[in-house]
């Protein structure tokens, strides 16, 4: 007689971590630690990420970097990347199209570079976006 209660067949485990995790958590702490770090950087003075709402928005979105890494799914791991990494574009493609803008209109070429904070999120995005493209194309082995 054979037994009702067992299976047929092995059980999958589904591991929690991807091998894009550690590449999210990198990706998701450089645009947080850049989100509070000066984003404009004059004679006068620096601005901070967080004095604007685009400062804000890419502190907000950081977090989601951190939850798609210990999230089993390689899609939703994928998406999560994306949603980190818009914002973030948005911001470091704003700030320098106003550096440039400010720089023209007052002729001050060479006084006005973007911060340490912008630098760190526009390199957070490339290891983001990086970690998406590198996940979406593996072999499913």
């Amino acid at each position: 007689m054979s037994s009702t209660s067992s299976t047929s067949g092995t059980a999958v485990r589904r591991r929690a971590f991807h091998p894009g995790s550690l590449a999210m958590v990198i990706g998701g702490l450089c645009v947080m630690i850049g989100s509070v770090l000066p984003w404009i950087s004059t004679p006068l003075g620096h601005i901070p990420g967080h004095a604007s709402y685009l400062g804000w928005a890419t502190m907000a979105a950081a977090p989601l970097a951190f939850a798609g890494a210990v999230l089993p799914f390689r899609r939703v791991a994928i998406g999560h990347c994306l949603v980190v990494a818009a914002p973030a574009v948005l911001a470091v493609v704003w700030q320098i199209v106003q550096m440039v803008e400010v720089s023209a209109s007052t002729d001050s070429w060479g006084k006005v570079w973007p911060g340490m904070g912008l630098v760190m999120i526009a390199g957070g995005v490339v290891i983001l976006v990086r970690t998406a493209w590198r996940m979406r194309h593996a072999s499913d082995a």
